[in-house]
């Protein structure tokens, strides 16, 4: 099949021929391919319509998740055995709110977890004749399936005072049961602040309810004065704790709280709160107002981010009841001081991947300032995550596309390799085009050949990537070789 080089041009060079590509280079499919580790779904949104997403670790080869849904009506859960299989599932209903009274207003952020051999639901409702008045309730269930039927009545959880609370979550550390949730504490000029309680079983609190973090940061309070959504995550000898923040439309966003694994996670000492935000708004990407996350885990085994975000920023009336704040999921990375590394919020498109060259497999292809370098350590993990697409110029070929900045493409002209803005000009996509053949090291990774010289090809040198005309040594192949991550 022949190419349009004139519709390519015109569409960016992202989609516009993806039916030229060979199925390998554009499958999300898990299963192991030359060239390609097991992959992440990058549907981008998996779920439309489904804020503050909660994604279960595997539960006997099965994903649950649940999430609000924009009438804020009703409790939903759907499950796959794969995260990419969740976006197609059948969503089975499990409990509505009633006609009126207690529990009759806004149902919000549903959580789903299992606990020995029971589930249970956390979520936050109003009442019929006031909807914000917002308490958290739990129901329960002793089926193996969650979709089913048969779930107990919900109870009430007792927290602290009778305020607005919301977005509880439960994990399990060390042998102890805890709850951690928002809520609005009488006497503190906030709209939500984040507790932490042991729990004596999943229905009940038995200790004192301690404040661990109050919005006082810039970033908290833009809109309102929220700290809420927390979700947790224990790695690297930490208890880390993400939460959102501020308004929800494109302010809102997420911060990091972090505990050492030994500490006494009920005292609010242990917990530091970092200073700057962790998941933001990007313009670049077109990813508005990311937050309220949850955390699985890949068919990999690799840590994975569950968010919502808007694909656009000005909202008509309350952002509340802006219906378009759908779920998202992208690969979570990890520093190598043992710190959760967030990067930028993953704008439309394939897989999500990194190269690492094999005559230095711990380190990373990284762009800053546009400019391709080799790296360990990237802090700034988004400078290194690419995406191959289909060509600019040539049927078969493929082009690099930068993620966090998606109209930005490698380029090899006059022998120097950069990131630079999609051109509609000739001599651009053929500098842009490459072929995507077997590692000449090792058929299971890929090199990237030039589209006008079929012996020069992409390859590393000394902590830059270069063109490279490699002979048929052992070291030059592997430089002009790459591993995919």
């Amino acid at each position: 099949m022949s190419l349009d080089r004139r519709a390519l041009f015109r569409a960016g060079g992202a989609v516009a021929a993806a039916t030229a590509i060979p199925m390998s280079l554009t499958t999300t499919s898990a299963a192991a391919a030359p060239g390609r580790p097991p992959a992440l779904t990058t549907r981008n949104p998996l779920v439309e319509q489904r804020a503050d997403p909660f994604v279960t670790t595997p539960v006997d080869g099965m994903y649950y998740m649940t999430g609000s849904v924009p009438e804020y009506d009703r409790i939903v859960i759907r499950g796959a055995a794969t995260l990419d299989g969740l976006a197609t599932a059948r969503e089975r209903t499990i409990w509505r709110r009633p006609a009126s009274g207690s529990m009759g207003g806004y149902i919000w952020a549903p959580e789903l977890h299992r606990v020995g051999d029971r589930w249970y639901v956390y979520f936050a409702a109003g009442d019929s004749d006031d909807p914000f008045r917002i308490r958290t309730y739990v129901l329960e269930s002793i089926n193996d399936d969650p979709r089913t039927a048969g779930w107990l009545p919900p109870k009430r959880m007792v927290t602290g005072w009778d305020s607005f609370t919301l977005d509880a979550t439960t994990f399990e550390h060390r042998g102890r049961r805890y709850f951690l949730w928002a809520q609005s504490e009488p006497g503190i000029a906030t709209n939500s602040n984040l507790y932490i309680a042991e729990m004596v079983s999943p229905l009940e609190l038995v200790t004192p309810v301690v404040r661990i973090a109050v919005p006082t940061l810039s970033w908290e309070v833009q809109g309102f004065r929220v700290n809420e959504g927390p979700a947790v995550l224990i790695r690297n000898g930490r208890v880390f704790v993400t939460f959102s923040a501020s308004a929800t439309d494109a302010r809102y966003c997420m911060g990091l709280l972090y505990a050492d694994e030994n500490a006494n996670l009920l005292d609010a000492r242990s917990w530091t709160k970092l200073p700057n935000p962790i998941f933001t708004t990007n313009t670049e990407t077109r990813q508005f107002g990311p937050g309220h996350n949850s955390f699985t885990v890949g068919e990999d085994g690799g840590d994975v981010l569950v968010y919502h975000a808007r694909d656009y920023r000005d909202i008509t009336g309350d952002p509340l009841f802006d219906p378009n704040r759908h779920t998202r999921v992208q690969k979570l990375y990890w520093n190598e001081d043992g710190t959760p590394s967030f990067g930028v919020p993953v704008g439309k498109g394939g897989t999500v991947i990194r190269l690492s060259p094999l005559d230095a497999r711990n380190l990373v292809v990284r762009h800053a300032e546009f400019r391709l370098r080799v790296e360990g350590n990237v802090r700034e993990v988004a400078d290194s995550w690419f995406r191959f697409v289909p060509g600019h110029l040539g049927a078969g070929t493929v082009s690099v596309q930068s993620v966090n900045f998606p109209n930005h493409y490698l380029r090899a002209a006059d022998g120097v390799l950069r990131i630079e803005p999609f051109a509609e000009a000739d001599d651009y996509g053929r500098a842009t085009s490459f072929v995507r053949v077997p590692g000449l090291a090792n058929r299971s990774d890929v090199s990237l050949r030039l589209l006008d010289d079929s012996g020069a090809y992409i390859a590393h040198d000394n902590g830059r990537l270069v063109v490279a005309r490699p002979g048929g040594g052992r070291a030059d192949c592997e430089r002009s070789t790459f591993r995919i991550s």
